[in-house]
């Protein structure tokens, strides 16, 4: 069965792509392994050349990427447009940067000489999903390639549109053949690609099903893995917050992407001594927004990206409120065409509520009300996922406090949580393992190479 590119909007079927024979395969191996001979002796300077032409390349094609980024996922253009520029400073960021990050660096032992050094380890497959089709790619092969490393991209079967796009987009910037090529298969493929041994080292960007069973795979052949998976992360509104600014930023930050980023908030804990204000402000902004057409420029929230997650979505807030959890706004099909779903707030979520300790992918916020520092904390660890929080509050002390006792990739206080190059990106226990971005991110797959010179 061929792959499927659908309108989440329409419903309608964009384009159907047949998946690669074994002997496609096979060749964009070869060419990759090929590719990498080449590029690893290709200096720091010619690299960065490269990777700047491909950031202007995005800036100038950014209005007619983000549409297709839309036609395919369903996100609003205008957040399709600023991913696309967002990966284009991601590239000028990293040619400028990365030899700085790399340098060999001198360390003082009984050698004449001897230092650590970082080389590239080969071919790196990426495995990747649909929220942000361009820019989960371009956070990975920007630095990966710049450290002199290559790409091979299994992407998410309904972005294959955009997935084709970044390949070409890498062709018109003058790369050799081989650096970056796009696999059209399914996820029934990936095992033996892992278990390839071209492939040197695996990155993925999905659910926890998924990065279990890649780095299950990659176990076994004793392969470097780096995990972004899923979360549910805390927006902690203290009594001393700038409310109005945090309910703005609140509704934001739970529907960026129409709610489906794995570093959306998802729980909204709020000090029970301004919780029911909250609450209303809350509901005022959410029945506010604009909901439908996503290359509408003036709408905020589109469709769920598939029919699956559409169903999903809708029973889990079912469930959610037939176990105890009180419907403030929401919960309810937009239209009977595309897969649009009202902006939701439940409270009443109690430890007995099921959507409690699950992921929410699309827009649906859970309301969760706190009394002391102490209970905030803990009610924000009382999850497997430990991705990324947000804290606001404007007593700076509380803030410091808070900020270690949270298990979290990262704590941003009065502001949405977001990724952004120059920071190391990732999670801590069920969100995953290593980092992405920043000088973290660029040595997770090189070689760090002692030398010793008497």
């Amino acid at each position: 069965m061929p792959l499927r590119s659908i309108n989440p909007a329409t419903e309608a079927v964009i384009a159907e792509h047949q998946e690669l024979s074994g002997d496609d395969i096979e060749q964009k191996l070869v060419r990759a392994q090929q590719g990498f001979e080449l590029w690893r002796t290709v200096p720091f300077s010619e690299r960065a050349e490269k990777l700047r032409k491909l950031a202007s390349l995005l800036k100038a094609q950014s209005r007619e990427l983000g549409e297709l980024i839309t036609q395919e996922m369903g996100k609003p253009v205008a957040q399709g447009q600023a991913e696309v520029e967002k990966c284009a400073w991601a590239c000028e960021y990293y040619a400028e940067n990365a030899e700085k990050f790399l340098a060999p660096q001198t360390v003082a032992t009984d050698a004449s000489n001897s230092y650590v050094r970082f080389d590239p380890i080969g071919v790196v497959l990426a495995v990747m999903p649909w929220n942000f089709p361009f820019w989960q790619v371009f956070r990975f092969i920007a630095p990966a390639s710049m450290a002199g490393n290559v790409g091979i991209l299994k992407h998410a079967s309904n972005v294959q549109l955009c997935a084709q796009r970044i390949e070409a987009l890498f062709s018109a910037a003058g790369y050799p053949v081989g650096v970056f090529q796009n696999l059209t298969i399914g996820a029934s493929r990936v095992e033996a690609l892992i278990r390839d041994p071209r492939i040197k080292a695996v990155t993925l960007t999905g659910s926890e099903a998924a990065g279990a069973a890649v780095a299950s795979v990659a176990g076994q052949e004793i392969k470097k893995t780096v995990l972004e998976l899923g979360g549910s992360d805390p927006f902690i509104i203290f009594e001393d917050a700038d409310l109005t600014t945090a309910c703005e930023v609140a509704t934001m930050a739970r529907l960026q992407s129409n709610g489906q980023s794995c570093i959306a908030a998802k729980r909204f804990l709020v000090q029970d001594s301004v919780a029911t204000k909250f609450t209303e402000m809350f509901k005022q902004k959410f029945e506010s927004l604009i909901v439908g057409d996503p290359m509408d420029p003036t709408t905020i929230v589109g469709p769920v990206a598939t029919a699956q997650g559409f169903k999903d979505l809708t029973d889990q807030v079912e469930r959610a409120l037939a176990s105890g959890a009180t419907l403030i706004t929401g919960g309810r099909r937009v239209s009977n065409t595309g897969y649009f779903y009202q902006p939701t707030i439940l409270s009443n979520v109690t430890k007995q509520v099921s959507i409690y300790s699950e992921e929410v992918f699309g827009p649906v916020a859970s309301v969760i009300t706190f009394t002391t520092e102490a209970e905030a904390i803990a009610i924000a660890n009382d999850t497997n996922f430990g991705l990324s929080a947000s804290v606001w509050t404007s007593d700076m002390d509380r803030a410091h406090r808070v900020i270690p006792q949270i298990d979290s990739g990262a704590v941003f206080v009065n502001g949405m949580v977001k990724s952004d190059p120059r920071l190391p990106f990732g999670g801590e226990k069920r969100s995953g393992y290593g980092r992405e971005l920043s000088e973290f991110g660029i040595r997770e797959f090189v070689n760090t190479k002692s030398v010793w010179i008497k």
